[in-house]
């Protein structure tokens, strides 16, 4: 077999597709520059000429503490005292209503609304900073760098003022040696609702009284890892907020007068518990203020904000505590917070609200006309039209005081409305693409899928030529990547890697299509099988068939956001639709019931059927039957979907929470019987098909891998499962005990893993051998076959060629045992082979199963019954193709390749999109199951890539399995060979079902069909990620792009990559066992025959 062409033209294509996927990227989620410039006391932003005015007026407040209860959703906030049955999280936090109601002049409960992504780390940014996130920045959460911008951290710790932090450790990272006294607790164990709370309940109060500080920090995360674990709609969330509640009261009982109290929540969380989007559950959050002595000059009046923006807190803060505002803020000062201006008249550092809008204003202004001088990406007209307001509003107001005359009424409010236009225009430039980039990465990847295409229907001609056939893509793409690089140099004085990529992507191609387009006749190999011609299989008759189209209509209705929204239950459809398309064409070519007599076929004008009517029948009923398991597997994955928040009358699955979430015990004790049950009919399928086909009986590390690990490594998984289903109330005196096995169980499962993956990788041949000899014949050696090799091959052909001969002396020995009655004729050597039928599906099958039950072991315990179905389903789709090509052959010999079919390869790429909804993962960052990142490791993890990796994992499951098995559609119609043939042509050697020995008696047709079938498999994954890329380009400006569009988008990026990955992964794998066969056959040549 060539394996070396086939993964390299594989690698390459895969490369390609990389390279459009980035620059598409690259154009479409363009991170915003960042200004970083500082603001001083020394900026005049006052109406006066002096600088330095603004850091000598008194602050309003000396002190301030900052209370930041992560997910502090803002119902968890309001008080209802008509509500007489609360849930878990309502009512819970009364102290914020009472002050509210009893003292209006000193606190205010606002809705505070987060921007997306609503992820911790981009919320701290936001309120600290001011400034409006991108649509990127949702992917640095696990990895958090310090902020380089102007902050209040920053501005603090400039004007003097100490900074004490207590809570979350994400700060530290974010501002690194800004505080002057810090006491981080890890925060990404979400399963541990009490350590970074108790921490800070240790210090906070202490600090309170002591008098080393000036902004005392306190970030609390049990109702956010409550949430992750639980859900809001749990007792462990009242206890929570409960205690929360007395925490806010214990410290406004210990503040001054001098100090200000807020209360604040970074975001919220879906019913779920979950967060990172954009829906108003996980936007919404709670922001309260509270003092000692009067903050506001009159109870909520009708003109009061129905929500503040968090990035309003920036400014606001500034100005209250002296200290000037962030340079690149874009957020609005809270105008109740600050005096009218006519009460202000004679006071002395007293801030008015038209002065507060003033100094505002114009620090926006700045900001606008530094980053517009730097940037060059906001509109011009924008730019000019706010530009001209501001000046207009400037000198309106600069005359108002210079004249000593009362402003105008209006021009606070057009203040305001300046503020709103300058972030509503960030907002909009901030979404900015680069269509050349688009535009290329889009060229690339619609040629890399024509290249694919062209590729699957070129296979055996690319295969039968010489491995120079990619050297010179290569060649040129190096050379092209070069001379770009150089180009950009000497234009621009810099190098830009994508632009490089793409040059050389493009520049590899060309050779490729060139070659494919001079083809002018079929290439024929050895057996009689033919390359198509260009022409042909370019024709739409041969492109629109119905394997074909079903994925176009899929692709197409990518750029519909109801299909996105609804895709789960769109692609279930699809798939169902194809599994019934194959029987129903099989029954139109008149082979699944065939007639009984056909005068055609009497009279000689058709040929007879190779397979007896008994044998059509029996393949008939096994295709029926598989086709009503797989609808029955899929009908009920649909049980497992998850909803988005687009779809209201949608009931998320319960087996999707996990089983520690359960208040029910027997709910919670049936749930986890029926979780071991489908985890053991996983185990017992897997290893009853490898024994059915004899592949249980050698000595190999895969076998060992079968026998005792598989078994091991399902037995850890349910245990892990009933330790991590228990509460940690129920066994208090065994508290130790099951945090120890929390840590171990899991642990051990990915160490058995490991070991069973490197067994199968290392020692992957499951052929049991024996020999049965006469007693005179014990010590001789085995006799040379008769096979005489032509002058002129070398060693490796001779060998390749002899291995059939010696499969054929195999069976012609077991012949003779079996003329004889089973007894050994003419002291002839009889040689049985086990398993050798199944020699490359058998390590497949159990690398796939082995991975699958790991996988399994990150997901939620419920999610067991969604494998089962599909290792169901998979098994049912193996079996389809397998009894369709058998009964599509029955008119006449096979054709001599072994090409796997559209309609399979398509179903199998469907499957994957089914199985990720059947998971109950969406296409949208709150479904992503963040849990998966504490399996093994409950306490956290001391990086970002071991947890990145476990939740990608996790996420992309259904990409990995389906991924990896793909070469069992080129096997298991070999597996499953019919071989009634034997008898009524015992004369024709070759007849016989010789199941994948076949493969290595035409090595190249084996390295053509595998090549077919792994660039059919990308080609439907590139379609699709193509489209995906076509529906982000051309609704860009859409209302739901960065809600629907933009999301789906990056999870078929990532899917794809994935899926490609784990492809390379199964096909190199085909080869490494290939590779094993070979040196197991020379085993069994003699010393004289070598």
């Amino acid at each position: 077999m060539k394996g070396l062409p086939v993964l390299s033209l594989l690698l390459w294509l895969c490369a390609v597709y990389f390279v459009g996927i980035y620059l598409f990227l690259g154009g479409f989620l363009l991170v915003r520059l960042e200004v970083n410039r500082t603001s001083t006391c020394g900026d005049v932003l006052y109406p006066g000429e002096e600088p330095g005015d603004f850091c000598r007026a008194q602050p309003r407040f000396r002190r301030a503490v900052v209370l930041i209860i992560d997910a502090l959703k803002v119902d968890f906030a309001r008080f209802d005292p008509s509500n007489t049955a609360p849930r878990p999280y309502e009512n819970k936090l009364p102290v914020l209503e009472e002050n509210v109601s009893s003292k209006p002049l000193q606190s205010r409960l606002y809705p505070f609304r987060a921007d997306p992504p609503t992820t911790t780390m981009q919320r701290i940014k936001g309120f600290t900073t001011g400034s409006l996130p991108t649509f990127v920045d949702v992917g640095n959460n696990f990895a958090s760098s310090a902020i380089l911008e102007d902050n209040l951290i920053h501005q603090f710790g400039q004007m003097g003022k100490r900074v004490v932090f207590m809570g979350d450790d994400t700060w530290e990272s974010l501002f690194p040696k800004k505080f002057h006294r810090s006491l981080p607790f890890p925060s990404f164990n979400v399963k541990d609702l009490h350590t970074v709370d108790n921490g800070i309940l240790q210090h906070l109060y202490t600090t309170m009284v002591g008098d080393d500080w000036d902004i005392l920090l306190a970030h609390f995360l049990g109702v956010d890892h409550c949430g992750h674990r639980f859900g809001p709609d749990h007792p462990a969330m009242a206890d929570k907020l409960t205690q929360m509640d007395g925490v806010i009261r214990s410290v406004i009982d210990r503040l001054q007068n001098d100090t200000l109290l807020v209360v604040m929540g970074d975001h919220g969380m879906t019913d779920n518990g979950d967060h990172g989007g954009e829906s108003q559950k996980e936007t919404d959050a709670a922001l309260f203020l509270y003092s000692p002595s009067p903050i506001f000059q009159a109870p909520p009046p009708q003109s009061e904000p129905d929500v503040v923006p968090q990035t309003d807190l920036v400014p606001t803060l500034a100005l209250l505590l002296g200290v000037p505002i962030p340079y690149s803020s874009v957020g609005q000062v809270l105008l109740p917070l600050f005096p009218l201006h006519e009460q202000t008249r004679g006071a002395v550092g007293v801030l008015s609200q038209l002065e507060a809008l003033w100094i505002n204003a114009k620090q926006v202004n700045r900001f606008l006309e530094t980053y517009s001088g730097m940037a060059k990406d906001i509109p011009p007209e924008s730019l000019s039209q706010l530009k001209e307001e501001f000046a207009r509003l400037s000198s309106e107001y600069l005359t108002s005081v210079k004249e000593g005359q009362s402003p105008p009424l209006h021009l606070a409010s057009s203040l305001q409305a300046y503020l709103t236009s300058v972030r509503d225009t960030c907002r909009a430039t901030w979404a900015r693409f680069n269509p050349l980039k688009m535009a290329a990465g889009l060229a690339i990847l619609s040629s890399a899928c024509l290249m694919c295409f062209v590729m699957s229907e070129l296979s055996l001609l690319l295969i039968t030529e010489n491995a120079s056939g990619l050297k010179v893509p290569v060649l040129v793409a190096l050379t092209v990547g070069v001379c770009a690089a150089a180009a950009q140099l000497l234009t621009r004085g810099y190098v830009e890697a994508a632009w490089c990529l793409a040059a050389g992507a493009f520049s590899s191609e060309v050779p490729f299509f060139w070659r494919a387009c001079r083809l002018k006749a079929p290439a024929v190999s050895k057996n009689g099988a033919k390359a198509a011609k260009l022409s042909r299989w370019l024709t739409p008759r041969h492109l629109l068939i119905p394997p074909l189209v079903a994925p176009l209509i899929r692709c197409a209705a990518l750029l519909s956001d109801s299909y996105v929204i609804a895709e789960g239950r769109v692609v279930t459809f699809l798939v169902l639709s194809l599994v019934l398309y194959i029987p129903i064409h099989l029954n139109w070519k008149d082979v699944l019931f065939p007639q009984s007599l056909n005068p055609l076929k009497s009279a000689g004008l058709l040929p007879s059927p190779v397979l007896s009517p008994s044998t059509v029948r029996r393949e008939s009923n096994i295709l029926l039957a598989c086709v009503g398991v797989l609808l029955g597997s899929v009908y009920l994955s649909l049980y497992f979907h998850g909803c988005r928040e687009e779809q209201g009358f949608c009931q998320p699955s319960p087996f999707l929470s996990p089983l520690s979430r359960l208040l029910d015990n027997q709910l919670k004790n049936l749930y986890y019987v029926l979780s071991v049950i489908s985890l053991g009919v996983c185990t017992y399928l897997l290893r009853h098909c490898l024994c059915h086909y004899g592949n249980l009986n050698s000595s190999s590390g895969a076998v060992f891998t079968a026998h005792w690990i598989l078994p091991l490594l399902s037995v850890c998984v349910a245990l892990h499962w009933a330790v991590s289903a228990t509460s940690e109330d129920s066994f208090r005196k065994l508290a130790e005990l099951i945090r120890m096995a929390q840590l171990s169980l899991p642990r051990a499962a990915f160490c058995l893993l490991g070991l069973g993956l490197g067994l199968i990788w290392l020692d992957p041949i499951t052929v049991f051998v024996k020999s049965r000899t006469a007693a005179s014949s014990r010590s001789s050696v085995l006799s040379t076959p008769r096979y005489r090799a032509s002058t002129g091959i070398s060693p490796q052909a001779e060998l390749r060629h002899l291995i059939p001969q010696i499969y054929q002396r195999m069976r012609s020995s077991l012949d003779a045992v079996e003329l004889s009655g089973g007894t050994e004729a003419d002291n002839r050597p009889t040689v049985e082979a086990y398993g050798l039928g199944t020699v490359y599906s058998a390590p497949v099958l159990l690398f796939c199963g082995m991975l699958g039950i790991g996988l399994l072991l990150l997901h939620p315990e419920g999610m067991a019954l969604s494998f089962l179905l599909l290792l169901l389903e998979m098994g049912a789709l193996l079996h389809i193709h397998a009894s369709s090509t058998t009964l599509s052959d029955m008119h006449g010999a096979p054709s001599g390749d072994f090409n796997v079919p559209w309609a399979p390869v398509v179903v199998w790429s469907l499957a994957v999109t089914q199985f990720f909804h059947a998971t109950g993962h969406l296409p949208t960052f709150p479904s992503i199951q963040w849990g998966a990142a504490f399996v093994g490791f409950p306490d956290g993890h001391t990086g970002t890539v071991l947890p990145a990796l476990l939740v990608l994992l996790n996420t992309f499951a259904s990409n990995i399995l389906f991924a990896v098995s793909c070469p069992l559609l080129l096997f298991w119609p070999l597996v499953r060979e019919v071989r009634e043939v034997r008898g009524s042509r015992r004369g024709e050697e070759g007849e016989d079902a010789v199941m994948e020995m076949r493969l290595r008696e035409n090595p190249q047709q084996f390295s053509s069909a595998l090549l077919q079938l792994s660039t059919r498999y990308l080609f439907i994954l590139g379609a699709q990620v193509f489209s995906s890329v076509c529906a982000a380009a051309i609704l860009r400006r859409h209302l739901m792009v960065w809600k629907v569009f933009a999301p789906k988008l990056m999870f078929e990026a990532l899917g794809f990559l994935v899926s490609s990955t784990s492809l390379l992964i199964g096909v190199t794998l085909v080869l490494r066992v290939d590779m094993a066969v070979g040196r197991w056959f020379k085993k069994l040549i003699p010393d004289a025959s070598r």
